[in-house]
């Protein structure tokens, strides 16, 4: 009997709770599949650092997993509150409150149960679409095939049926302390709103405003420094967007009893009495869902960025089809001539020398004028510390100044399809990253190139991709004409080559499998005068760099940061938009009376309709722009360091726009459902 009233009372709730259940099915859904990335061997098979993909997934799991159980707690908490006349009347007519506990569970059980099983039938669609894009993003084919991993099963219910279990249980210990009077009063009191102290109250509102704009003003002007301001600032934002709610619905109330001549213009007397009330009793909570909207803006922005990353600029960070470094001038690469050989047709190469003639004056230039260093490598006074300099601890540019003869720069301009340069005798040019080829015009001014009968003349920058992480300079390269060659010291020794086709996928480990000497990530280590570059966020260092074998691995790195944080921001901005939908539909009933009252008042069906979606539109859109601002104003911000440190082609405003499109794209289905699921209780409750 308790089994086909548990039914019969989940299907008259059925079409409150509709967006709940879609949005648990579909989080089930998102589970599943990014879970199936954790143990899918194929993936696991593909790189060496496939533990990280599986290290970012299970992190964000686990912070998906808090906010599911936090939205199965309100969900189940809050229809236990809108029951509670009913679960009060079901005491009065005899039933032990054991057994309406334990109807409560079923239902809520049951509901679950079905949310699940429909999530997982479709998480396996989606598993596809996942891997077909990861696939894609890595440059490597995929055939749809399902696969089934109990561990990832396993995985999916355990964390779904903890949350599940967890809620019920905190809910039927609360239950179980109530009796007739707390559950047929417990509504009334949700609906009472306690006004008390208004005025101060009402003055964190400006307060609130004031904070966003001066923090707008520091994130934006670079004034934020140092770990003390940033925590600061960080601890006011969390403190303000609970407080802006506060201050917010008493200043509305306070503008309404002021009685200000806008409230008598149309319906607004009502709209902001309604809002008003809302606020007061939902303000923790919006101020929740304010903070998760913000994660899942940052989230998607924060992938954007990084797909863009990808798209831009690997290719150009790895020009050469292959190319060796060695410590040793005296290498003539024969042992990587052989595995090259044997899995590749050469279409062109070159081993070539760079050089140095023990001068560091444009490292020390570069040290003390780049933005990315700051103040490092200067003294109190702002002079160079050419003593830190000298130390180079951080390998970013070479002990010296690195050279390369004209005839080695040209031909690897032409392996390359770059068009040749020319330099007179007594010239000098330098090839130098795009991304910090403005910073650095008017170096040549101040630095003097000494060549065998003088110094040199500048001549051009030139900044086409030329694999200058550590391999052709740090950032940089002096070229000179071949004759001054006879003046300076061989530094190290590369190899470069052009093949036919596409590279073996196990070419790269062959090549390092010739080293003995491995780092962390199982490449051989770049010993002897090697540099790093300015690169910053995103770096890759070798000896043996194999542009078909990296480009899929530096990919897949990638996507490990891509892929969780869009599933962060999807999974986040689908539970707070279903709080706020089933907070609306649940209170139709209400708001049936409320505008049937306007209907006799002489208000038509168009104008009640019209009321309705002003008064959802307010009350979906201020968490919404309140998160939009705040973390517009932190992509911003971050956008214009990475692109800075990256030196990626793109406004500081298109990774936010993109992610602004996709949330309210989001929000748009979740309102026009709301809206017509209202309207409709709204008519016919």
């Amino acid at each position: 009997m308790y089994g086909k009233l548990a039914f019969r009372n989940i299907k008259r709730s059925a079409r409150d709770y509709l967006v709940y259940f879609f949005t648990m099915t579909f989080v089930t859904a998102l589970m599943f599949a990014f879970n199936s990335i954790l143990f899918s061997k194929d993936v696991q098979a593909l790189f060496e650092v496939a533990g990280i993909m599986a290290a970012m997934i299970g992190l964000a799991t686990f912070f998906i997993v808090l906010i599911i159980a936090w939205l199965i707690n309100y969900m189940i908490r809050f229809m236990l509150e809108k029951r509670s006349r009913e679960f009060g009347i079901y005491l009065l007519i005899g039933m032990k409150k054991k057994k309406i506990a334990r109807l409560y569970m079923q239902e809520n059980i049951f509901l679950g149960v079905i949310a699940f099983f429909l999530g997982m039938g479709i998480g396996f669609f989606i598993q596809q679409i996942l891997m077909a894009i990861l696939y894609s993003m890595i440059q490597m084919d995929y055939h749809l095939h399902l696969t089934f991993s109990k561990y990832c099963i396993f995985m999916t219910a355990g964390c779904y049926a903890g949350c599940y279990l967890l809620a019920l249980f905190q809910c039927g210990r609360r239950f179980k302390k109530m009796n007739i009077r707390d559950l047929m009063s417990i509504q009334n009191e949700n609906e009472e709103i306690r006004e008390s102290h208004e005025k101060i109250k009402s003055c964190l509102f400006p307060i609130s405003v004031i904070f966003l704009v001066l923090f707008a003003v520091f994130m934006l002007s670079g004034m934020i420094r140092g770990v003390g301001t940033a925590a600061s600032f960080l601890v006011g934002l969390i403190l303000v967007i609970y407080f802006f709610y506060l201050g917010f619905a008493s200043w509305v109330g306070r503008y309404v009893r002021k009685k200000r001549a806008a409230i008598y213009k149309g319906q607004n007397l009502f709209l902001l009495r309604q809002f008003s009330s809302k606020l007061k009793t939902m303000g923790f909570t919006m101020g929740t869902l304010t903070s998760l909207f913000t994660i899942a803006f940052l989230g998607c922005t924060v992938a954007m960025m990084f797909n863009d990353y990808q798209n831009q600029i690997l290719k150009d960070k790895f020009p050469f089809d292959i190319q060796v470094y060695s410590g040793s001038v005296e290498d003539d690469f024969a042992d990587e001539w052989n595995v090259i050989r044997e899995n590749t047709v050469v279409k062109d190469s070159l081993s070539y020398h760079i050089y140095e003639n023990e001068t560091n004056q444009v490292n020390a230039w570069l040290y003390t004028h780049l933005r990315i260093f700051a103040t490092t490598y200067q003294k109190d006074d702002g002079t160079a510390n050419l003593e830190k300099i000298q130390e180079n601890e951080e390998r970013i540019f070479c002990d010296y100044d690195t050279y390369m003869g004209l005839s080695d720069y040209n031909h690897l301009r032409q392996m390359l399809g770059y068009p040749v340069i020319q330099l007179e005798d007594g010239e000098y040019a330098i090839h130098i990253k795009e991304r910090i080829v403005n910073e650095v015009r008017g170096m040549e001014r101040e630095i003097s190139v000494k060549g065998i009968n003088g110094n040199l003349q500048f001549t051009d920058y030139y900044t086409e991709p030329f694999s200058q992480d550590g391999h052709n300079g740090g950032d940089y390269l002096i070229i000179v004409p071949d004759e001054e060659l006879s003046g300076m010291i061989p530094y190290y020794s590369e190899l470069a080559v052009d093949i036919q086709g596409k590279a073996p996928q196990d070419l790269g480990n062959l090549l390092d499998d010739l080293s003995d000497n491995h780092d962390f990530a199982g490449h051989p280590e770049m010993k002897g005068n090697n540099c790093y570059g300015s690169d910053t966020i995103v770096t890759y260092n070798a000896v043996n760099l194999v542009r078909d074998n990296i480009i899929p691995e530096v990919k897949y790195i990638l996507s490990s940061i891509i892929f969780p944080c869009f599933y962060v921001g999807l999974v986040f901005v689908c539970i707070a938009l279903t709080v706020l939908s089933v907070q609306q539909l649940s209170d139709s009933a209400k708001y049936k009376y409320r505008y049937s009252v306007l209907f006799k008042m002489g208000l038509s069906r168009k104008k009640i309709d019209r009321l309705i979606l002003k008064q959802l539109f307010g009350y979906y859109l201020c968490p919404a722009l309140f998160a939009t601002f705040i973390s517009g104003v932190l992509a911003v911000y971050m956008s214009d360091k990475f692109i800075f440190y990256t030196g990626v082609h793109t406004s500081v405003f298109q990774y936010f726009g993109i992610a602004f499109v996709l949330f309210f794209g989001i929000y748009f289905l979740y309102f026009i459902v709301t809206y017509i699921e209202f309207k409709r209780n709204v008519e016919t409750t």
